[in-house]
Order: C-alpha cells, then sequence, then structure tokens
C-alpha cells in the first residue's frame, strides 16, 4: 500500500546528546577531590589517603545538598579510575531494599569477595589500593536490625572492605556502628563558595541573568547547592519557552513556590488588623491561587523572628505556633485549615 516510503533515521551523536540532555547537578558533579566546594576538612583529610592504602571506614552527615556523595564518588574515581571502580566499588542508595536480609545477602557477597586485579593502566595512572569500597547512601533510613548486623560484615571483611556511610542525621546512626568509622560532618555551603560554583555552572551553559538573581537563588536554597543548580536550570529552561532573555528574580520565585514580598506584606498588614472573618475569606482566596502553606511557614518565622519591632514574649509565642503549624503541615494535615489556624493565632497574639 506504501510501495516504495522507507523510513529515515536521522544521524545524532549519541554521546553529545546524553551529555547535552543530563541534569546540571550530574553534568557539574565534581570529578575530583579539588573540586569539591566548601568542605575544606574532609577534602584535606580524603586527598592524604590517596598516597596510602590506610584508608578507614568512614561516616559522612550533614544537610542535603553540600557534597557529600560528590565527594566519596570523586575518591573512589582518584582510588581506581572509571574502570576499576565498576568492580571495586558498589553503591546503595535510599531508594534501595535495605532491610536486613540485603545487609546479609547482597552487601556480605560484595564484601566477601577478592579484591579484582587492576590493568597495567590502572596501576600506573591510579593507586589502586587493595580493598573494595561499599557506599551507603541515606544510611540514617536503615533499620537499627540492619545496622545492628552491618557491624559484624565491617569486622569480619575489614582488611578487603572499607565502608563509606552517608547521612543527614547522624543521631539515627547506632553508637557500635559510628564508633567504627571516622566521621567527617559536612557543613552547609557559605555564600561565597556557593555563588562561585553557580556561577561557573551559569557561564558554562551560557545562562543569562539579571542582577540578584545568583544570590537570590541561593538565599532559597539555604545552603543546598544541589537545590540552587536545579533550581537555575528550571529558571533557564523557562525563559527559553517564554522567550524571555535574562532570569529575573521574580520568575526565580514562582519557580522556587516562594511567596511574592507584597503578598506576604497583605498577610502580616491582615493578621495586625484583620478579624476573623477577614483573615477566613483572605485564605480562602489564598489557597485558590495555589500558594504552599510551607512556604507561608518558612517566610512568616523570618519575618517575625528577625524584626526587631517585636519583643522577645511576643517571639516566643509566635515562635510555638509555627514550630506547631509546621509539624502538622509535615505529617501532611490540611494546609488550609493550617493556615487559617496560624494565621487566627498569631492575630490573637498580638
Amino acid at each position: 500500500m506504501f510501495e516504495g516510503f522507507q523510513s529515515k533515521r536521522r544521524k545524532v551523536n549519541t554521546e553529545h546528546n546524553a551529555e547535552q540532555s543530563k541534569p546540571w547537578v550530574e553534568k557539574y558533579r565534581p570529578k575530583k577531590l579539588d573540586d569539591v566546594a566548601a568542605q575544606d576538612h574532609a577534602v584535606t583529610v580524603l586527598k592524604k589517603t590517596l598516597g596510602s592504602a590506610n584508608l578507614p571506614h568512614m561516616l559522612f552527615y550533614g544537610p542535603p545538598g553540600t557534597g557529600k556523595t560528590s565527594t566519596i564518588l570523586a575518591l573512589t574515581k582518584e582510588l581506581f579510575g572509571p574502570e576499576l571502580m565498576k568492580t571495586r566499588v558498589l553503591e546503595l542508595n535510599a531508594s534501595d531494599e535495605r532491610g536486613i536480609s540485603i545487609v546479609r545477602e547482597k552487601v556480605k557477597n560484595f564484601a566477601r569477595l577478592t579484591v579484582s586485579k587492576p590493568s597495567k593502566h590502572d596501576l600506573e595512572n591510579y593507586p589502586c589500593p587493595p580493598y573494595k569500597i561499599i557506599i551507603l547512601d541515606e544510611a540514617d533510613s536503615m533499620t537499627a536490625d540492619a545496622q545492628s548486623a552491618l557491624r559484624r560484615t565491617m569486622e569480619t571483611y575489614s582488611t578487603v572492605t572499607r565502608f563509606c556511610m552517608i547521612c543527614n542525621y547522624v543521631i539515627r546512626i547506632i553508637d557500635p556502628l559510628a564508633s567504627r568509622c571516622s566521621k567527617f560532618r559536612f557543613k552547609s555551603l557559605d555564600a561565597s563558595n556557593a555563588l562561585q560554583r553557580l556561577k561557573y555552572v551559569a557561564e558554562q551553559e551560557s545562562v543569562k541573568y539579571k542582577e540578584g538573581v545568583l544570590e537570590r537563588i541561593l538565599d532559597i536554597s539555604a545552603g543546598d547547592l544541589r537545590r540552587a543548580i536545579t533550581l537555575l536550570q528550571s529558571a533557564s529552561k523557562n525563559i527559553g519557552y517564554s522567550g524571555e532573555e535574562e532570569i529575573s528574580v521574580a520568575l526565580v520565585e514562582e519557580l522556587a513556590g516562594v511567596v511574592p514580598e507584597d503578598t506576604l506584606a497583605e498577610i502580616t498588614q491582615l493578621v495586625s488588623s484583620g478579624g476573623f472573618d477577614k483573615i477566613t475569606q483572605y485564605v480562602n482566596e489564598f489557597i485558590k491561587k495555589g500558594w504552599s502553606a510551607t512556604a507561608v511557614v518558612s517566610q512568616l518565622h523570618d519575618y517575625y523572628i528577625k524584626n526587631d519591632e517585636f519583643d522577645t514574649a511576643f517571639k516566643n509565642k509566635v515562635s510555638m505556633i509555627l514550630f506547631d503549624t509546621d509539624s502538622k503541615l509535615t505529617n501532611g494535615t490540611n494546609e488550609h485549615l493550617q493556615l487559617l489556624n496560624l494565621l487566627v493565632k498569631i492575630s490573637k497574639s498580638i
């Protein structure tokens, strides 16, 4: 029926396209320890291990987006190289099943394997120490039983296997496990380090932005560089589709779900002077616009607590109200009711 019709496939450079289509977070993930920003203490100590085979079990902890996973991946690349990494490194993330059965099977089986021999090329270019590395990302989500099973595995196979556990909350790691590891605390990135890295990404991707945009992105991301880079990428894609030439602060705030300053001023004014009926009516309209109640809680906290116009007693009351609302929102309660309850309680406290 369609005689003579031939489908033609366009030839594409798959490697180039794969690199271009990567999320910027992955594309600009540090390839070596020197690229890791703002974690000088951890990087200095780990660089010393590159020259020796004496690497301890490690525990990386700190806020999200501060470079914990990037640091250990950069270290393994410098130790083994990209090819030997495939057989020497096992990475398990929170998305993997991490109960006691996985520790007994997958982790234990990998830990007991003999160390694979490096090629001549690897030996010439990388240290290639005689051990494997098991990376347990989001280790604080492991069950207590799984962590207990892991401590015996760490002791038994320590001659051929090193463990690196990564978590946000070190308190959730059981003491017997934490005591077997060298601890590295990763702090939130300060403004100068994060801004420098963000400028580098923007330059590499030829992103045009108005004055103050990068600083606002860092304010919103609160020390989380991963979130900052993702927000920058989202904004750059948005101006590509909308036809605008530069990223604006208003666009960044809209993409991040930040409540605009004039809207926040309306809320604080209403709380100061409005009655229950006015607050109810305003909240009904506010929720219909799709704003997040969590964002309101965060921004009201900054407004009331950092404002010198209010006394300490009032700040203490508001802090407790905001804390209670934030806790309930985190547990999945109704945003509409919680926001209404929050504003009415603050209004009564004034």
